[in-house]
């Protein structure tokens, strides 16, 4: 194999690579695993891909991000070559310029690259989609989006205070990689929503703040119930407003909630628009502060002058992404997004295709 990438050589020590890596801000701050040539070999083994390819630039110092150098990261990160793959398809997303990488990463907002999956590839990896769907435990998730982290740091020079300009961050920062438990969503799954075939690969790319917990216990019906998911997501502090035409919002489900609202005749679309018509907050509330006058909203709601009328957070319906994910337990959650960027979906390849 040709490389690449330039060599270092470090005492084969773990204290001394940690030490090396820190000083030169080429970690998270969390332990890395040291990207020898064996395993940088063995990481581009996961994917049939060309390990010279540019996928793309990365901000906001736009250094090309070629697949050797993502297997490179995936391997400090801890993944395995498996994974390889979902991180070609996320870093080919988020690289679109739909999805305005160079904006988010540069933001004073806590926007973190949220990744979805969907498809096989859940159960090949072994993704986690059920109980703590956003939390600890799954090598998977956590190693997936800690590689995208580490590339937004290493490649793109994203570093806190110095590129990355978000004040307080999240810890979404970290790692940031979910799955969707196709098994419990009364609905169709959110890649096929977006244009896939069910048996395809695929993921979802959006730039989220942290998981707003919704927590429900008393609801037994659709409206009610979807009116608590409604009234968390139209927050005056969230960033999600107002319907600039990027916006959207994703809106996670615990199945128990998915599955109540199901029992009453709810479709994935009816969802949406439930939401879409609920989520809300009069002008009068919009002029206290929070987001107000900070976007060019849409010339209609420039003109209005009534300080009761409600308006929306998202452009429409279908700018709502609906998903099933976690674990029993009534309570779901909704992921505002930065707002300035659309969401991106991307089929996932494999070692073979």
């Amino acid at each position: 194999m040709t490389w690449r990438s330039s060599r270092v050589e470090v005492e084969d020590s773990h204290e001394a690579i940690q030490a090396y890596f820190r000083a030169r801000r080429w970690s998270d701050g969390l332990p890395i695993v040291a990207p020898t040539e064996v395993r940088v070999a063995a990481m581009l083994a996961g994917a049939a891909d060309d390990p010279g390819r540019v996928i793309g630039r990365v901000p906001p110092t736009w250094h090309d991000l070629t697949v050797e150098k993502l297997a490179i990261n995936a391997v400090m990160a801890g993944c395995e070559p498996a994974y390889l793959p979902v991180l070609v398809a996320a870093f080919e997303a988020l690289l679109d310029p739909a999805f305005n990488l160079h904006a988010i990463q540069a933001t004073t907002h806590p926007a973190a690259p949220l990744l979805i999956v969907n498809g096989p590839i859940v159960r090949e990896i072994d993704l986690n989609c059920g109980s703590g769907v956003f939390g600890p435990g799954w090598p998977a998730n956590a190693t997936i989006g800690r590689a995208v982290r580490l590339v937004l740091m290493n490649v793109g020079g994203a570093w806190p205070g110095e590129g990355d300009m978000a004040t307080q961050g999240q810890p979404g920062k970290y790692s940031y990689c979910i799955a969707e438990h196709e098994a419990l969503s009364p609905w169709e799954p959110l890649h096929v929503e977006r244009g896939f075939a069910r048996d395809q690969s695929v993921v979802t790319v959006i730039a989220g703040e942290g998981p707003h917990n919704v927590n429900d216990h008393v609801s037994e019906a659709a409206g009610p119930l979807l009116a608590v998911v409604a009234h968390t997501m139209a927050a005056l502090g969230s960033n999600a407003k107002w319907v600039l035409e990027d916006s959207s919002y994703v809106v996670v489900l615990g199945p128990e909630h998915a599955a109540t609202i199901a029992r009453d005749g709810f479709t994935r679309a009816d969802v949406q628009r439930f939401l879409y018509e609920t989520a809300r907050l009069p002008l009068r509330e919009l002029q206290l502060g929070g987001m107000w006058r900070m976007h060019d909203w849409p010339r209609w709601m420039r003109a209005v002058t009534d300080v009761d009328a409600r308006l929306p957070i998202v452009p429409s319906p279908d700018a709502i992404l609906l998903l099933v994910a976690g674990g029993p337990g009534k309570h779901s959650a909704v992921v505002p997004n930065f707002s300035v960027g659309r969401a991106v979906s991307r089929r996932i390849g494999s070692a073979t295709s």
